[in-house]
């Protein structure tokens, strides 16, 4: 037998991995940027916090920036009882509560009919609704106020006995523009599903919508959890629609209570930051709620491929 016969073929070495200190020092620099990127964005809610524990008597004298010498939340119970403010809050969520399920509702059957269903068109039709997103709003302000106007409700739906001076009209125009961008984001992640799932439940004699309401819906709660979080932060920061569509000041949304904080002639601006930070609060607990599934909604399919 030859020497090159029983010579043992040559093995591949794993190459070394990246030294530990420079792995730490690669983290730090991410966590650097992250935190500076953060601190930029929270800087202005960190502002207007800081100032609504003030009174507007010392920041006037010593800058918004200067340490303080009183904090208290005197401001918070002031903005909260001269705006009225309980009375709006009802407001945005009869709102932005119907109008995100309503949303979502709709978006998840046109997105399963375009993504699963496989039918004819539906290219163009995924393409119609999100052209929808592409339309400024202040263009057909005028039409829809004349349409709202025309349309006519019974007498327990609106006071006015149309359609305008009605929150169905501020549901109704949130849900349409918002429809688009939903069905563009559940349709893509119907994609993305098992399609042998969606055929074993066909096997199994399951109807189309019991492949919706029980095999590709329960598939899509991370999405659904992120969509809504966002869904509802957009309608219920909302100013516009409630403003034009709206005529009746008790039916305005949150967003329009911070006026009645401005006076005449002089606006304590700290009491008006103490307003806005009581207006935020509802985003902010149910992004706390829905924090585990809006950041798994986020990151779906971020370790594929």
């Amino acid at each position: 037998m030859t020497a090159s016969a029983t010579t043992a073929p040559p093995t591949l070495r794993p190459e070394p991995a990246a030294p530990a200190p420079a792995r730490r020092r690669g983290r730090f620099g991410v966590h650097l940027f992250l935190g500076t990127v953060s601190l930029a964005f929270l800087a202005p809610l960190l502002l207007a916090v800081y100032a609504s524990l003030r009174p507007y008597e010392e920041t006037a004298r010593y800058g918004y920036f200067s340490f303080p010498r009183r904090l208290s939340f005197d401001y918070y119970r002031q903005a909260f009882v001269d705006s009225g403010m309980s009375k709006y809050f009802l407001n945005s969520l009869l709102i932005a509560v119907p109008g995100v399920l309503l949303t979502l509702f709709l978006a998840s059957f046109v997105a399963f009919a375009v993504s699963r269903l496989r039918m004819r068109g539906g290219i163009i039709l995924l393409m119609v609704f999100t052209a929808g997103n592409l339309l400024p709003q202040q263009v057909i302000v005028t039409p829809l106020y004349v349409l709202f106007n025309k349309i006519p409700l019974p007498y327990w739906m609106s006071d006015s006995l149309t359609m305008y001076d009605s929150l169905w009209a501020v549901i109704a125009v949130q849900t349409a523009f918002q429809l688009g961008f939903c069905v563009f984001v559940l349709a893509n992640f119907m994609r993305t599903l098992p399609q042998e799932i969606l055929e074993a439940a066909i096997v199994d004699g399951a109807g189309v919508w019991m492949q919706f309401w029980r095999v590709t819906l329960p598939l899509c709660r991370p999405a659904l959890a992120a969509l809504g979080t966002l869904q509802f932060t957009w309608m219920y920061n909302d100013f516009l629609w409630g403003l034009v569509f709206l005529s009746d000041g008790d039916k305005l949304p949150v967003t329009s209570a911070l006026n009645n904080l401005r006076g005449e002639f002089f606006t304590d601006y700290n009491l008006l930051a103490a307003g806005s930070v009581l207006v935020a609060l509802p985003t902010v607990l149910v992004f706390l709620l829905l924090q585990r599934h809006f950041i798994a909604g986020l990151t779906l399919g971020a370790s594929k491929g």
